[in-house]
């Protein structure tokens, strides 16, 4: 199953200083033949992220564009259309989300469940449960520790 990669995951594969860097690189090489994909959503976010002045290894942001233009002209990759509301009905079992931190993930998740993928985040707190049709498949959270 193709993976939709969590703003998160992105930048940790695009910045080689960052914490997770490794461990985000080494799931990709092993996965990478599943294919993975962004949305417009990780693609904004991982723009404005790392582009920003308080980023610890902030660059222009055309300087991040172009990395990730060349991330995702990879074959691997596929670009997921955000196709749809949070607010259609029977989207989300609304009482599993803990609050308004996890709103991004759950429509993550629910995106890649729309497209038959799994969502590969860092973020621990994620309850498949939380989205309509999502199994423990649809979701990938990759160790800190």
């Amino acid at each position: 199953m193709r993976a939709l990669l969590d703003v998160n995951v992105l930048i940790a594969l695009l910045d080689a200083a960052h914490l997770h860097h490794a461990k985000a690189t080494q799931w990709l090489q092993r996965e990478i033949g599943r294919g993975w994909a962004s949305c417009p959503l990780t693609q904004n976010g991982c723009l404005r992220i790392m582009a920003q002045p308080a980023y610890p290894q902030a660059l222009p942001l055309a300087a991040v564009a172009g990395r990730l233009a060349q991330a995702a002209a990879h074959p691997a990759h596929a670009f997921l259309s955000d196709d749809y509301s949070l607010l259609d009905a029977g989207t989300l079992h609304w009482r599993h989300l803990l609050g308004h931190r996890q709103v991004t993930d759950a429509y993550l998740l629910g995106l890649a469940v729309r497209h038959q993928c799994r969502f590969v985040s860092f973020d621990a707190r994620i309850d498949f449960k939380a989205v309509a049709g999502a199994e423990a498949e649809h979701l990938v959270t990759l160790s800190t520790g």
